[in-house]
């Protein structure tokens, strides 16, 4: 553990100024990013990876669970993207299985069509603040530390890493020993038509059964038509915001993907081979903020009902088992509303935070964690964004009937 501090003092030269900055280019970051830029505000995106979309390309989540409903940015991006899953409803629920490739090139030509820069390779730092507001953040660049000032930024990094450092309040995991859902290294085999050379390195596990496996399940996807095997199999105890738990993490993971892999190979999948191993291992939980309300299990189960609500979704609870043990969590909702205030911090103004670090319990966030629903959440902040703009007022006191009628314009379907 570190046991001293140093002090860095910088001069960083400022390389853009917008209304709106947006860190992170997951679901929520590229939908938060969307819905300002046509709010007509000028918008840009920091993002440390060379790719947009989140677990979703970067850790190869490539297939939508179904959260009861598809509307606003989300139902835009799956006519666009994939057309052949669209439903005719915005009330009814999909689950496609996606090229993950192929949406990392759709975001890219969709965010560049909207007017958005995008900085790839720009990693977050340190937030900039005056008093208590947040005025812009400093990030890493392929040039080195820049700065960029905006009038309201928007925490996508799933971590809570804005917030964090502007001083809001957050917690990890569940309340009675800190601990979080696991990781996952998610992966593609390819059917190749004929038998496949196996291959398990010496450091790997020899699983023999379904109960030897790490999710003591097998759970896949072959939905793509093409002979295509999206594994999620794999299961590794830890919080993916810590340096340790992260570093071991990724090597752990991949250890599982070979022996899952060969397991698979030995057991009515002789003719795939591994195709496809993402370059990070996926990441289901790590902070929450402590905001204006916080998201709880009662709110689910009961189906509560919010005045600010800015998404909803049915998605089950869904906590993988954080001691990393073989068992999940399951268990089916009617539906339930995410209020906006859970994306606003207590403490600090000109910040609003979208994706799975919002304000909630380890149990309530187990169901909003997933793609769609951080969609909705991105697209709620990037219109309130614009909205407290406009208004001149702070991103807490917007009017709420004018963000439900922003958003019904820009095709978002709220049910009453």
């Amino acid at each position: 553990m570190p046991n001293r501090e140093i002090s860095l003092q910088r001069t960083v030269t400022v390389q853009d100024t917008a209304d709106v900055i947006v860190v992170g280019g997951g679901p929520a970051g590229t939908a938060a990013a969307i819905s300002a830029a046509r709010c007509g505000r000028k918008t840009i995106l920091l993002e440390h990876s060379g790719q947009l979309g989140g677990m979703g390309t970067l850790g190869n989540v490539s297939v939508f669970m179904g959260v009861g409903n598809v509307t606003g940015i989300y139902r835009e991006i799956i006519a666009e993207f994939l057309p052949a899953a669209l439903p005719s409803s915005h009330h009814e629920s999909i689950w496609p299985q996606y090229s993950p490739f192929e949406l990392r090139h759709y975001l890219n030509q969709k965010l560049e069509k909207e007017g958005i820069n995008v900085y790839y390779h720009t990693s977050f730092v340190s937030a900039l603040m005056s008093g208590n507001r947040v005025t812009g953040v400093v990030a890493n660049t392929r040039e080195g530390l820049r700065a960029f000032e905006g009038s309201v930024v928007i925490d996508c990094t799933g971590d809570a890493r804005v917030a964090s450092e502007a001083g809001v309040p957050t917690h990890s995991g569940r309340d009675e020993d800190g601990l979080t859902q696991p990781m996952t290294l998610m992966f593609m085999m390819q059917d190749t038509g004929k038998p496949v050379r196996q291959y398990l390195p010496d450091d790997c596990y020899k699983y023999e059964s379904v109960s030897d496996l790490p999710q003591g399940r097998h759970l896949y996807w072959g939905g793509m038509g093409n002979g295509t095997l999206l594994v999620n199999m794999t299961r590794v105890k830890g919080n993916g915001a810590t340096i340790e738990d992260i570093n071991y993490a990724e090597k752990e993971a991949l250890r599982q993907v070979f022996s899952v892999a060969n397991y698979l190979q030995r057991n009515n999948h002789g003719n795939y081979i591994l195709s496809h191993v993402p370059g990070q291992v996926g990441v289901r939980e790590t902070n929450q903020i402590e905001g204006r309300y916080t998201l709880t299990e009662d709110d689910l189960t009961s189906g509560r009902r919010f005045e600010d609500v800015v998404a909803q979704t049915n998605y089950e609870i869904d906590i993988h088992n954080p001691t990393g043990g073989a068992n999940t969590d399951e268990r089916k909702l009617d539906g339930y509303d995410i209020p906006y205030r859970c994306m606003l911090p207590a403490n600090v103004e000109g910040l609003i935070v979208a994706g799975r670090s919002i304000s909630a319990t380890h149990v309530a966030m187990s169901s909003m964690r997933v793609q769609a629903t951080c969609f909705a959440l991105g697209q709620a902040a990037g219109t309130a964004a614009a909205l407290a703009i406009e208004e001149k007022v702070s991103v807490a006191s917007i009017s709420i009937p004018r963000l439900h009628e922003q958003l019904a314009a820009q095709g978002v379907l709220i049910v009453q």
